[in-house]
């Protein structure tokens, strides 16, 4: 798997041996990209469920202006700093070892405001609908950000306060562009904590 476009167009992404992580296929990732167009330069990016890091590697590629990884599993999580590093992307990225709810909690204490955020948790899991339900109510996710979900075929992605603007199935990976609905600012409100 290749980084595909971008300042480090062709650098490789390694899975470490023996963990069960599944990045995102090259042909959704291109298609998220194609999607994402112009919105990318400069955006500040969070990549929840990271994983080893294809798709916020991608965006820093793409001139996103930084990226914060978050990534539970220690072994991926090394995986991800190999990656960064083959990639030349450390200064411009910072990674997380931490639970996605928990992580979203501390980045609003520390004020981190986020022009895209990557949700890509296990399938079926139930960890898309809630990490959903968490953005929609919370000021992590700017005003005029968005959030690309990507999930199980089927997998509902539909949450009040966020409003799909573009989905697509690629075999068994469906994807989602979500943004605030109208009238649901997030500013103040934070994470809910019963989730």
């Amino acid at each position: 798997m290749r980084v595909a476009a971008g300042e480090a167009k062709g650098k490789r992404l390694r899975v470490p041996r023996g963990v069960a992580a599944r990045p995102t296929q090259d042909r959704v990732r291109e298609a998220i990209f194609n999607a994402l167009a112009d919105r990318v330069a400069d955006a500040d990016v969070l990549d929840l469920f990271a994983g080893v890091g294809t798709l916020g590697i991608e965006a820093l590629s793409r001139g996103a202006r930084r990226s914060v990884f978050v990534e539970l599993d220690p072994r991926v999580a090394a995986g991800l700093r190999a990656n960064l590093q083959a990639a030349g992307f450390t200064g411009r990225a910072e990674v997380w070892r931490a639970d996605a709810l928990r992580a979203l909690r501390r980045l609003e204490q520390r004020g981190d405001r986020f022009h895209l955020i990557f949700l890509d948790p296990p399938y079926r899991s139930g960890w898309l609908q809630r990490a959903l339900r968490a953005l929609a109510h919370s000021p992590v996710l700017r005003d005029d950000g968005l959030v690309v979900a990507e999930g199980a075929r089927g997998e509902p992605v539909a949450v009040e306060g966020l409003e799909v603007t573009w989905q697509r199935t690629y075999g068994d990976t469906a994807v989602a562009f979500l943004r605030r609905a109208k009238g649901g600012s997030g500013e103040g409100r934070g994470v809910p904590g019963d989730l």
